[in-house]
């Protein structure tokens, strides 16, 4: 149709003074041409049909992710712009309990996101998991697996809950709990270009015996520099596959969620950090002490915490970003709000938060 090109004017062939195509054909070629070409697959993804961790086909890049550094067809106008420093204080009084699924997810992907612009990018990112409400109670036989499909409202109908003793699935429930919520973590993080969402591999080849709970999931996006790296549940065991990753990656991200050592030492991790031959008899026997030491040569860092225990019989959440202190939370008596009880630049005791609960009026309730 001509509609949208209603010129009549006409483009000569000068060889025979005939008129071969008309104005309208030619745009309208040169608009399907242009369309296409924003379509064309970039050649640097490559999509093995069983990924293997260590050969994964990252290309280095120096430029970070969402930033271009070639500014020469750069044509805006430079205005002056006014920004605000945000202080740790500050940004330790914004932090809050998410309620819902969706609001944790966007919360570490923000901190994800923040971090990333100021160089991080070897994260390290620990979350509470979503759990069906009816499988709360020890006892239970069978758990049946949380929903959190987008279809339910990102898992609205499910309650978040530390990864602690009282999953009966063990590790490899936990694992079928964290996979979905690193696929949701990584949607939120990744640009949808276009309006298309990343594609996600999943590799369990990173999980040698197949039953720790271990998996690797990749984000392959428009443009290949996008593309992010997250291991589920790494255990000591799978450093090997950090390092390798992360050599590859270059510049992109490459983070951990809910690895499988403990937060805090226990003696044998701190004779593991010692060094000399103590330290590497800790390290053998378990002490993660090493397997730290390598990860920090890698330069990975805590971004979002959010842990919970119970304390006074009371639900409390540990939270922090990387830009901000420790902020403790307390469950009311019907566990259905969380107050501010204090805060702490370095993680608080299981004693400290007791003695924030009881400055705070809390007192131990036996229902």
């Amino acid at each position: 149709s001509s509609a949208p090109y209603a010129s009549t004017s006409t483009i000569l062939d000068h060889n025979n003074n005939n008129t071969m195509y008309s104005r309208s054909a030619v745009l309208h070629l040169l608009t399907t041409a242009s369309i296409c070409s924003a379509f064309v697959p970039s050649a640097q993804h490559h999509t093995p049909n069983n990924v293997k961790p260590v050969h994964y086909p990252y290309n280095t890049v120096s430029s970070p992710i969402f930033m271009s550094t070639d500014t020469t067809n750069d044509t805006t106008t430079e205005t002056s712009v006014t920004t605000t420093t945000t202080t740790v204080e500050d940004m330790t009084k914004r932090l809050s309990v998410p309620f819902t699924f969706q609001e944790m997810c966007k919360d570490a992907s923000s901190a994800m996101t923040d971090a990333y612009s100021k160089g991080i990018t070897r994260q390290i990112v620990r979350v509470l998991l979503p759990r069906d409400p009816s499988n709360a109670n020890l006892g239970v036989l069978y758990e049946n697996d949380a929903e959190v499909s987008r279809s339910s409202a990102f898992g609205n109908g499910v309650v978040l809950v530390p990864p602690d003793e009282t999953w009966q699935g063990g590790i490899m429930q936990l694992y079928r709990a964290a996979a979905p919520t690193a696929q949701e973590m990584l949607r939120c993080f990744s640009p949808a270009q276009g309006g298309i969402p990343p594609k996600m591999l999943e590799d369990r080849s990173v999980d040698e015996s197949g039953v720790d709970g271990i998996g690797l999931w990749v984000t392959e996006n428009v443009d290949a520099k996008d593309d992010v790296s997250c291991f589920v549940q790494p255990s000591q065991e799978t450093v090997d596959y950090v390092e390798a990753i992360s050599k590859q990656a270059g510049e992109r991200l490459v983070m951990l969620l809910n690895p499988q050592w403990r937060s805090v030492d226990d003696a044998l991790d701190a004779s593991s950090k010692a060094g000399g031959f103590f330290g590497k008899l800790a390290s053998s026997l378990g002490g993660k002490g090493g397997s730290m030491k390598r990860l920090d040569d890698l330069g990975y860092q805590a971004v979002f915490t959010i842990e919970g225990y119970v304390c006074k019989n009371r639900d409390i959440r540990l939270i922090k970003r990387f830009d901000s202190d420790w902020r403790v939370f307390a469950a009311d008596a019907e566990g259905q709000n969380y107050t501010p009880v204090g805060s702490s630049k370095e993680r608080p005791t299981y004693q400290e938060c007791d003695k924030m609960l009881g400055d705070a009026g809390i007192q131990l309730s036996y229902l």
